[in-house]
């Protein structure tokens, strides 16, 4: 848990109340401190300016006469003034005529100009403010005076209001605190005990559980009811999900009793077919067989032929059963999911079609390395089926090529098994995986058509899904998902 969260809801008011008084109070002071200094240093100027003009009117007749003592004490009455620290009276070519410090070790420019035309002008230091202003007579310039003057009174100013907005601050922060103690039993109490019900609910799952209404008013009290009929429409949906889940629970065990019940009977059924159905298999084979042995001299070439259909289709018979036996011995058998090498599975089936049929040209390409996880022995069963159907529907072609290989489609690993024989009409493709579905006769290729609808009953219990793709003549290719 972040720390943000662990905070709680007191302390982020109090912290908040706290903040937007300090903020504000900052603010105001910097403001007034603003405007105060920049008032201050003005009337400070206006007073230095006014100060340089007496000293300049007073110094007229000392210029005009040649009296520099008359000046000095004209300077020396500046001694009442305890912001200035020097002035200066200069002739018209920027001399010195008379001088004031009040200090010895305080400097005077030893020569000083003015700009033609300029009355007055200044600039300042971090420590001292400078004036330098224009004495004329009758119009014409007579000389001009120099007043430094220190700034340490603003600068005291600028203390004395910084501790004054500090003890404020403090002040409105002690405030803020007691009023945000205060404001707690009316803001944060509530919503305190809000969150304690949250949390007991959420522990517990007691949807029951209510937050108890206090002297809350407004939207604090909205919130305490709109979250007890939150509670309410919660307890109702728990009550009928509970409902619900009670009913789906004796549905499924009338439903597993039911499936158990068919099992039973299907495997009985199962029972019945690879044992009633195979004994008259049996001797409808073996009277034929004896009919064709013990009186082959005796029957004509339409007997014989007619003996031979019997042969056949009860062999065809027979395959049908054993058939139908592994379609449902595949719905039925448990999966033993294992990691299993498909690439490894198809190699040893293909070597096996080749040992059968060894005057076959055919070319099998196996991926290497396609390594799953699934059941072994009914993927193989897959694998025996599409190959074996690869290898059955490329017989008429002198050459052919079977392919067992992996490959991306829609962000989805597809195993897929391609051929370049027979193919198929892709308008049919949706009966390829019915049983009994057939697209080819007996008469071209054999077959029950029960092999497709065991590999797409194998692969929906792997999870997956299989479709095919192909053309008259140009192939078929069939692929899987696991």
């Amino acid at each position: 848990m972040s720390h943000a969260r662990q905070v709680s809801i007191t302390s982020k008011l109090t912290r908040m109340n706290m903040l937007v008084c300090a903020t504000a109070l900052s603010l105001a002071c910097l403001g007034f401190l603003s405007y105060d200094l920049a008032t201050y240093r003005q009337v400070t100027l206006d007073n230095l300016s006014i100060q340089s003009q007496v000293t300049g009117s007073n110094s007229v007749s000392a210029l005009v006469f040649d009296d520099p003592v008359s000046a000095q004490r004209t300077l020396s009455s500046l001694e009442f003034a305890p912001n200035i620290l020097s002035a200066c009276i200069y002739t018209p070519d920027g001399k010195p005529f008379a001088t004031y410090r009040r200090s010895p070790n305080i400097s005077i420019p030893a020569k000083l100009a003015i700009s033609p035309g300029e009355k007055e002008r200044h600039w300042y230091n971090h420590e001292n403010i400078f004036l330098v202003h224009a004495i004329s007579f009758q119009g014409k310039p007579a000389g001009f005076t120099y007043v430094q003057s220190n700034i340490q009174p603003l600068i005291d100013r600028v203390e004395n209001y910084l501790a004054i907005a500090g003890v404020m601050l403090i002040l409105s922060l002690s405030l803020a605190l007691f009023l945000s103690r205060i404001a707690r039993r009316s803001i944060a109490e509530p919503i305190q005990r809000l969150a304690n019900v949250a949390r007991r609910v959420s522990k517990d799952k007691e949807y029951s559980t209510r937050a108890e209404p206090g002297r809350e008013e407004g939207e604090l009290a909205e919130l305490v009811g709109t979250f007890n009929e939150m509670l309410a429409q919660i307890e109702t949906r728990d009550r009928s999900l509970e409902a619900a889940r009670e009913k789906l629970e004796e549905h499924v065990e009338q439903r597993t009793a039911e499936l158990s019940a068919a099992n039973k009977e299907l495997e009985a059924f199962s029972y019945s077919v690879s044992h009633d159905l195979r004994a008259p298999l049996r001797s409808i084979e073996g009277f034929s067989l004896a009919l064709a042995e013990d009186y082959d001299d005796k029957l004509d070439g339409e007997a014989k032929s007619h003996l031979s259909r019997i042969r056949a289709a009860t062999t065809r018979m027979g395959v049908l059963i054993d058939d139908l036996l592994n379609l449902a011995r595949v719905t039925r058998a448990e999966l033993h999911r294992e990691p299993i090498n498909l690439s490894s599975i198809a190699s040893s089936i293909a070597e096996d079609l080749r040992k059968a049929n060894p005057e076959r040209q055919i070319e099998f390409c196996v991926q290497e390395r396609l390594e799953t996880v699934g059941d072994g022995r009914l993927l193989r069963v897959v694998l025996e089926n599409l190959l074996g159907n690869a290898w059955k529907y490329t017989s008429k072609h002198a050459w052919a090529r079977i392919q067992f290989a992996k490959k991306r489609l829609n962000d989805e690993e597809a195993y897929f098994v391609t051929d370049d024989g027979a193919g198929f009409d892709p308008a049919f493709a949706g009966r390829l995986f019915g049983a009994f579905q057939r697209l080819h006769g007996m008469d071209e290729f054999p077959g029950t058509g029960v092999g497709l609808a065991t590999v797409q009953r194998i692969i929906h219990r792997h999870g997956g899904r299989v479709w095919a793709e192909g053309a008259v003549e140009k192939g078929a290719t069939f692929y899987f998902t696991l």
